[in-house]
């Protein structure tokens, strides 16, 4: 299976991304020639990486028949310092709220997740370190 994204240059430092007929406009900080139309390229990135993750966790809680009442990923990365910069460190947080939410279970849905179904996982892993957390709130 093959994806194909276009990136159409819109002026100055802006591209708009056409991906499964949706458009995302990425552009660059204002401090470096851009007007701040959009996103950077690279924290989309670590959005992917979230994305991707927290559905497979999800189908997995699911088959498990467990369903938090929320669930967040919240994914920091850190940039090299010499360029090309790309990110050396990242760190995901699961973040999950519920009644009987039994932890073993939630482990099992990320590592499933991390170390056999996620692609974006799999990529960055060639070139980051990853770590996670979880966290359960009352």
């Amino acid at each position: 299976m093959n994806n194909k994204v276009d990136c159409t240059w819109k002026g100055n430092m802006s591209f708009e991304a056409e991906i499964n007929d949706f458009k995302i406009m990425m552009d660059a900080h204002e401090e470096v020639g851009g007007e701040n139309k959009g996103p950077r390229p690279k924290p989309l990135t670590l959005a992917s990486l979230g994305g991707c993750t927290g559905m497979d966790v999800v189908s997995i809680l699911k088959k498990m028949r467990i369903e938090p009442s929320y669930f967040n990923i919240s994914v920091d990365g850190e940039l090299t310092d010499e360029h090309p910069k790309y990110y050396k460190n990242i760190h995901v947080v699961y973040t999950f709220k519920g009644e009987d939410l039994p932890m073993e279970k939630l482990k099992k849905a990320i590592e499933l997740s991390r170390d056999r179904y996620c692609g974006v996982y799999e990529l960055l892993k060639k070139g980051a370190e990853i770590t996670y957390d979880i966290e359960v709130m009352d």
